[in-house]
């Protein structure tokens, strides 16, 4: 199959509203073509209602939709240049693999359908099965099935709704793989919805963290985990230790008192950068120290703490710590040796280095815990 160039999709202060709430609030967004985009994000924070506006299947009540320069924001779904792949597969239980893939192509009149329908299904390694039914097929081959469906009718944008949810760890995450090959093979632009930050920051060039109906943060997958701007992306993207605390000097590097304790951040690594501000760590970025250590320059220390709990999950061992006046922090150690370095009760340290240390813009307080995954998805 000819490699596509994709189209661009722009969102201009797109704005959904269901009574009684607003599930998107004046989106502005621009997706340049042949690029993997995410919109990641909790259950109800609108990237399903934005997925389907996009699709057609729901109507803005403000805004307007461009896809490659054409505004589409009036037009149904079969007369929009996309396509969408849904968690649920959706295919005809009573025709072939073959034909399931040519459905589309077949029903435009299009002259060499079955020719297009194979190609589609050699991408996704598929063609040997093309005469067989979905049920005979497991669920990742059921899933390129629907992908092979979509790509066949070359949509200048291609929507994935949660595609890989109903499928186990092992195959999902070699599906996000496929996936992505995929999408470098054939060009088209990819805009992916999930709630699955592991799977976002594996496939997408660029990722949308989307909380309460506006977009929070986007960049590259690295730049949002390295620096994210807002509380609730620190914790939604991962796990972060928060810590607040007030300024005391400026220059290339800030000095901030946390309870007491001096610690140290970059400034160009700082949104704010006077007054109160939220420090941020990730919990591999700590070190686990079983005696205070002596000071070092360009190193923040904190301690002593109790370990409060020790979780052991095979590539690394997750340590609670208590630190006085701090709180709880979280350690992620790497396992170099046979397991857990310390136990429930150790006195220990904690250190970084002051360069892989980060500051919020939020005002100080906003925990930025990230919605219950397990609510009911209502936008």
């Amino acid at each position: 199959m000819a490699k596509d160039s994709g189209a661009d999709l722009e969102l201009a202060g797109v704005t959904k509203r269901f009574p009684g709430f607003t599930a998107v609030e004046a989106l502005d967004l621009t997706i340049p073509a042949g690029s993997f985009f995410a919109l990641l994000g909790p259950s109800g924070c609108g990237k399903t209602t934005t997925l389907r506006m996009v699709a057609g299947l729901e109507t803005p009540t403000e805004g307007r939709i461009l896809i490659g320069g054409n505004d589409v924001t009036d037009r149904k779904p079969h007369q929009r240049p996309v396509n969408t792949v849904f968690q649920s597969y959706a295919l005809f239980p009573h025709m072939t693999v073959l034909r399931n893939v040519m459905f589309g192509p077949g029903r435009r009149g299009v002259s060499d359908a079955q020719r297009r329908a194979h190609e589609a299904l050699q991408l996704v390694e598929l063609d040997h099965l093309a005469g067989r039914r979905p049920s005979q097929l497991s669920g990742g081959q059921q899933q390129r099935v629907a992908l092979a469906r979509a790509i066949v009718n070359r949509p200048a944008v291609l929507l994935l709704d949660e595609p890989l949810g109903a499928l186990d760890l092992k195959l999902r995450r070699q599906m996000q793989l496929e996936l992505k090959g995929i999408q470098n093979e054939v060009g088209l632009t990819f805009v992916h919805v999930t709630h699955d930050q592991e799977e976002a920051m594996t496939m997408a060039d660029t990722v949308a963290v989307m909380n309460g109906g506006r977009i929070e943060q986007m960049g590259a997958p690295e730049d949002l985990y390295e620096l994210p701007r807002t509380a609730f992306v620190a914790n939604f993207l991962g796990q972060s230790n928060l810590l607040v605390g007030t300024v005391l000097s400026g220059g290339d590097r800030l000095v901030v008192e946390v309870a007491g304790h001096r610690l140290g951040v970059a400034a160009d690594r700082a949104r704010r950068r006077t007054g109160r501000v939220t420090l941020g760590v990730r919990p591999e970025k700590l070190h686990l120290l079983t005696a205070q250590p002596e000071p070092a320059d360009g190193v923040n220390v904190l301690g002593p703490g109790r370990v409060t709990d020790v979780s052991f999950s095979g590539v690394s061992t997750q340590y609670l710590v208590e630190v006085p006046s701090i709180g709880t922090l979280t350690v992620f150690a790497q396992n170099m040796a046979s397991g857990p370095t310390v136990s429930v009760g150790s006195e220990v340290w904690v250190s970084w280095r002051v360069e892989h240390g980060f500051g919020l813009d939020d005002d100080p307080g906003d925990t930025g815990a990230p919605a219950d995954p397990d609510a009911a998805e209502v936008a």
